[in-house]
């Protein structure tokens, strides 16, 4: 689904099922209480490298994100979402946010895709799992 610029823009230029989905189904995009609110109040703040688009009201108080994909909270980055909570005062388009030395690079969530991790014995990673070595008696109720 592709968001445009502007609520109105989106909600004229929107087929009948594109409109049914901001109207009922939150994950696939903003809702209309959510464009409402950006549109009457949101100033935006900055745009990470995946495209979300954050805002926030004149006054500070109330930030929030718009997802340029799916709506995953995993895709909101370190910086952004210690931004989001108020864990920091200025955007990381004004003051970016500096890593520790040990920090890797943001992920996010890949449970449910074909890049999640697949530890050995998985049945997702090798198909079998292992048989059992032996070295353990299993438990019995008296």
């Amino acid at each position: 689904m592709v968001l445009r610029d502007s609520p109105i823009e989106f909600v004229w230029g929107a087929s009948v099922i594109n409109l049914f989905r901001m109207l009922f189904v939150w994950w696939h995009g903003a809702t209309v209480g959510t464009w409402v609110t950006t549109w009457w109040r949101g100033q935006l703040v900055g745009t990470d490298k995946i495209g979300n688009r954050y805002y926030q009201t004149a006054d500070g108080k109330r930030r929030w994100v718009i997802y340029d994909a799916t709506v995953e909270a995993s895709l909101v980055s370190p910086d952004w979402h210690g931004w989001l909570h108020h864990t920091f005062d200025q955007p990381p388009t004004v003051e970016p946010f500096k890593p520790k030395r040990f920090e890797l690079e943001h992920e996010p969530n890949l449970t449910g895709t074909s890049h999640a991790r697949r530890p050995g014995g998985s049945l997702w990673e090798q198909g079998t799992r292992p048989p059992a070595t032996g070295d353990y008696e299993a438990w019995k109720p008296n």
